[in-house]
């Protein structure tokens, strides 16, 4: 998916008491809305705009941008940015402040509440006299799956270097 380590989140976190504005309801917009309930994993704004595009809908990639930026600026989009700069989007599943685990290497996504986090951002801002403080925090590894795909390609690959009955590491033949 491209999103690293090197990430920086720009979700912007809806408060409880915040209301997000409001907008015109047209067809691209529901088209943009209805194609993002489908997807469970971030996807960028040019392949949102390829997908809205196969199904028929007449939504300009200019036009996508938009309602992905509004709908990240009213919370109902989580946004990422990969280390190429790229923003990526999901439909915001938590209804408040939250961040993210996410898999480096196939990009999935859970959202976590995290108040350990919470507690530490208030204290140094508190420490440092700011106020109106927020901020985001993104956490990368790998998942489950990905975890065991890995460790299955490294058997693999140590069993491809190995000669029949010879050491391991030794050169195959």
């Amino acid at each position: 998916m491209g999103v690293q380590e090197e990430s920086v989140s720009e979700s912007p976190a809806r408060r409880p008491a915040e209301k997000p504005r409001e907008q015109r309801v047209t067809k691209q917009r529901l088209a943009v809305s209805a194609a993002l309930d489908k997807l469970e994993d971030f996807v960028s704004t040019q392949e949102l705009h390829r997908m809205l595009h196969e199904e028929g809908a007449a939504v300009s990639l200019a036009t996508t941008y938009r309602i992905l930026q509004s709908m990240s600026e009213d919370g109902l989009v989580d946004v990422l940015r990969g280390d190429d700069g790229e923003a990526v989007y999901r439909r915001c599943e938590a209804s408040g402040h939250h961040h993210h685990l996410v898999c480096r290497r196939c990009g999935k996504a859970v959202d976590i509440e995290a108040p350990s986090v919470e507690t530490w951002a208030s204290r140094v801002a508190r420490e440092h006299g700011y106020t109106a403080v927020e901020h985001t925090v993104e956490v990368f590894g790998l998942c489950p799956e990905c975890t065991l795909a890995v460790a299955r390609e490294r058997a693999a690959g140590e069993q491809g270097g190995r000669t029949a009955g010879g050491p391991p590491g030794a050169p195959a033949l």
